[in-house]
């Protein structure tokens, strides 16, 4: 059960993940024993899933980001896309959705050549029958924040 110290706690990391254990401690009234025993709960229990570094893309040469909307014949072939989605570098994120498609992929690449592969071998998979993509142009907005 997440109570509402623990929510200004994860309040806190998300909005820094590197915020050192002892300045959550001060802001939330905890020692930081205590603070850290929290901290572990909540991991364990899988409320906090990881801490990560966001690079920028554009500083390794990865200029095309994309939306990929991904039409499968049928359920059957859902094992093997899940496997072939995991072994895909460019693929950075991958959702089961309602709509058009079944599955919407996020993918980042470096140019236009690297899409048009990595689109021939989506297309290529067992089950795929067609791919709708999305090209972005700019981001407005990018948050792996949550309104607790």
């Amino acid at each position: 059960m997440v109570d509402a110290l623990d929510i200004k706690i994860l309040n806190l990391l998300q909005e820094n993940a590197r915020i050192k254990r002892k300045d959550i401690a001060e802001k939330v009234g905890l020692s930081v024993p205590s603070l850290s025993e929290r901290i572990t709960k909540l991991e364990k229990a899988g409320v906090i899933k990881g801490y990560y570094t966001k690079l920028n893309p554009k500083a390794f040469g990865f200029d095309i980001v994309v939306f990929i909307s991904v039409i499968m014949d049928s359920s059957k072939n859902y094992k093997n896309f899940r496997s072939n989605v995991s072994r895909t570098p460019e693929i950075v994120e991958c959702y089961t959705v309602l709509g058009e498609g079944s599955h919407l992929l996020k993918a980042i690449v470096k140019n236009t050549a690297e899409l048009e592969k990595l689109l021939s071998k989506i297309q290529s998979w067992l089950g795929v029958t067609r791919t709708i993509t999305s090209y972005v142009l700019s981001s407005v907005k990018e948050s792996t924040k949550i309104n607790i």
